[in-house]
């Protein structure tokens, strides 16, 4: 779901998992042919994207569009939770140097480096930091990363010279959030090859006015929605990253191939880079089972057979995340469930027919770890119930109903008998003789998915709710906010078979419950939930995270979920992977051949 989709762990974690690989980088800067195939490449299994605008997109947040992207674009800060680095920025990596942060706590001072240059030969300036503050500025309500009251709001851009550049706010914030969740969103457009209003145009300063920018940006979120002109359209063979597209088929994959032009002392090491897509679980294992791609994963009901992969020539490993995974909730008005969604009482008990331990360890395979709250869980706790509001208890969900006026009918369909709005009665706006049926959109391709919500919807149906399922390859985008032009279609909705949310290094919840929050698909709202949020982002008290996780936690705006890890990797044991961090970012460009 988040447009970068960063999965961070503990610094402990990524310590162990690069130690226990021995994944470290190889000397030389050289390209050399010693795969299996005599061929410098490598074959990775990944969905393929389909947003490769560095302006995050309403429906466009899938994390392989993060990661496709970032191939291309050298972020404005990338992340190592292992650095040293003031803020844990990865300076490699990142196109920013550390910010300085003014002694009021308002001025964050940043400093481009200078040998960073445009694949075309153009340096990066800040005025590609200029172009993306005048596109995003006139164009907020089309960024998908934007929510009312937060960044830029209340902020102002001061360019001071080609390579530096302020940020000024009207308020102080804590400097980990503000730099880690708000300022990394800013990036580097190139605005000597974009600024422009149609593929004819000669590029001009548009973005200068509010009128301009607009067209600007009309121009680009329409050129990204052609996939099919990916590979072939100019606007994207400019790029300040390691990587080139070379080809691209929708919904079957693409190839990267290093940028000949790229400023960077971490110059790719292979010629090329295939992402190759699949129908589902079953077609991809089936290719790792093979030995046929040597970047690949294992999907988690088949972990059972990691020895089998091994044998092939594969090193597995399990790739964490600091992420959390949730059944999003539909509190909008017209959703057909919602007048039950936002009674509390019927959330708490849906929440305790999920048996969140089980589903992680049979369902999973010991792949995946409950989720107790929006705040992941510390790396002591992950695997347990620890500290969770709810457990899993039928017995006590079919009380809360009872009690609160419903007639239960295992494997029925149970009624309200008591409808009003007292203690002891069903909840506003659900009538006598109502019945629960909620419509779920899930996401398809997924076979442990899939037999974690035949269990739910087992267990549902033991206390006559029903659940009516569609897997669909995109379950994002098929349940958008809904509003009076909006039909809506879902009231549960399911992406998280691979997480449904990885987090930055800060983790707050400003971009998923805040009220009118970016990616609040649900609508949930509560003015206690924004209150803590805003004080998680401003506040230096060291409890103030806690404090919002613990509210929400109990709250449920969405149900909590069994939280795969990002992946379990198989990679064939001839490539190394550089010191790769647990992050979820991928850098192939540290990707070599071992020497045979």
């Amino acid at each position: 779901m988040n447009p970068r989709k960063k999965r961070l762990v503990s610094g402990v974690l990524a310590l162990a998992m690069t130690a226990a690989l021995g994944l470290t980088a190889c000397g030389g800067g050289n390209r050399a042919a010693t795969s299996e195939t005599g061929k410098n490449e490598v074959t990775m299994a990944s969905r393929t994207p389909n947003w490769i605008f560095p302006v995050s997109a309403k429906g466009y947040t899938q994390g392989e569009n993060g990661n496709f992207i970032q191939a291309m674009y050298r972020p404005l800060f990338a992340y190592k939770s292992t650095s040293d680095t003031p803020y844990r920025i990865n300076l490699p990596k990142s196109l920013g140097t550390v910010p300085e942060v003014s002694e009021d706590g308002l001025t964050y001072t940043i400093a481009l480096r200078q040998d960073a240059k445009w694949s075309d030969g153009t340096p990066v300036t800040t005025r590609d930091i200029e172009f993306w503050w005048n596109l995003v500025t006139n164009n907020k309500e089309e960024w998908a990363s934007y929510k009312e009251g937060f960044f830029p709001d209340g902020a102002t851009l001061d360019v001071k010279d080609e390579h530096t550049f302020s940020i000024t706010t009207e308020e102080k914030f804590a400097p980990d959030w503000f730099i880690d969740n708000q300022i990394n969103k800013v990036a580097l457009l190139p605005q000597h090859a974009w600024d422009k209003d149609s593929a004819d145009a000669a590029v001009s300063d548009m973005d200068r006015t509010p009128e301009g920018a607009q067209k600007v940006f009309a121009f680009l979120t329409a050129e990204a929605k052609n996939l099919s002109t990916y590979a072939t359209n100019p606007l994207w063979q400019t790029v300040n990253g390691p990587w080139k597209l070379s080809t691209f088929t929708p919904d079957q994959g693409l190839e990267l191939v290093p940028n000949e032009n790229y400023w960077g002392e971490d110059k790719p090491k292979i010629d090329k880079l295939i992402y190759k897509a699949f129908t589902g679980d079953d077609a991809e294992f089936n290719t790792v089972r093979s030995g046929g791609i040597d970047f690949g994963y294992i999907p988690a009901a088949q972990y059972g057979q990691k020895s089998a992969v091994e044998a092939k020539g594969y090193t597995v490993f399990l790739w964490p995340g600091n992420s959390i995974t949730y059944l999003a909730l539909n509190f909008a008005p017209q959703a057909s469930g919602s007048k039950f969604i936002n009674q509390k009482y019927i959330r708490q008990a849906m929440q305790q027919l999920i048996d969140q331990k089980t589903l992680s360890d049979k369902v999973w395979n010991g792949t995946a770890s409950p989720t107790c709250g929006p705040v992941p869980m510390s790396p002591e706790k992950v695997g347990t119930m620890e500290g969770c509001a709810y457990q899993f208890d039928p017995a006590a969900a079919q009380k809360l109903l009872e009690d609160h006026g419903w007639k239960i009918v295992p494997d029925g369909a149970s009624t309200c008998e008591n409808p009003g709005t007292g203690d002891n009665q069903c909840g506003e706006g659900i009538e006598a003789g109502d019945s629960m049926n909620f419509k779920l959109n899930s996401q398809s391709g997924f076979a442990s998915t899939h037999q974690m919500f035949e269990e739910v919807i087992s267990q549902f149906r033991k206390l006559g709710i029903g659940i009516d399922m569609q897997e669909l390859p995109d379950s994002v985008g098929a349940s958008q906010v809904c509003d009076d032009e909006t039909p809506c279609t879902w009231d549960l909705s399911f992406f998280g078979s691979q997480t449904s949310w990885g987090y930055p290094i800060y983790a707050s919840g400003e971009r998923l419950f805040a009220t009118k929050a970016p990616v609040n698909l649900g609508q949930y709202s509560s003015e206690k939930a924004d209150e803590l949020i805003t004080a998680s982002t401003k506040s230096s008290d060291a409890n103030a995270l806690a404090e919002y996780n613990d509210y929400l936690a109990e709250d449920l705006p969405v149900l909590w979920m069994p939280n795969p890890y990002y992946q379990i990797t198989a990679v064939k044991s001839g490539l190394d992977l550089g010191d790769i961090d647990a992050t979820g970012d991928t850098w192939p460009e540290d990707w070599s051949w071992k020497q045979q």
